[in-house]
């Protein structure tokens, strides 16, 4: 959670709005929405080729390989992804959203209970030299999965 909040403050320091920016509210609801309707092409093409995904001790590094074992690997065990955005900013290079989220975690057989997954998140967005917005980082810190009633 402390390092969570540490992104958020230094975030804050280095971003400003302007009328030139994204709108990053968009911009996270189509990749949200990419990951509700389980397109892995689509969540793929927003990612930066430098992108790092960080959750909890894990670490991938690179398009190629959060897009293997981030997005291929958990696309198929997630639906209804939700998030509840508590701070962002923008300015000409970068944007970002922080908040929590929650998502419903499909079982792994059809014995086995569905599951609520919650935690925080934050996306940071960078502008790259062609025009286009690339999530340049994300960083999930979330809970242990509870039994859905």
């Amino acid at each position: 959670m402390k390092s969570f909040l540490l992104i958020i403050i230094g975030s804050l320091f280095f971003t400003a709005c302007t009328s030139d920016a994204v709108n990053i509210q968009d911009l996270n609801r189509q990749f949200i929405d990419a990951w509700n309707t389980k397109n892995a092409d689509k969540i793929a093409g927003y990612l930066a080729e430098d992108v790092d995904f960080v959750q909890g001790n894990t670490h991938f590094k690179g398009k190629s390989e959060v897009s293997k074992k981030w997005v291929q690997e958990t696309l198929p065990t997630l639906s209804d992804l939700k998030t509840n955005v508590v701070s962002s900013g923008i300015d000409k290079k970068t944007a970002y959203e922080a908040g929590t989220f929650s998502v419903d975690v499909l079982p792994a057989s059809p014995d086995l209970p569905h599951g609520i997954g919650e935690g925080n998140f934050i996306l940071l967005w960078k502008k790259g030299d062609d025009g286009t917005w690339k999530l340049s980082y994300a960083q999930l810190e979330d809970m242990p999965v509870q039994a859905k009633n």
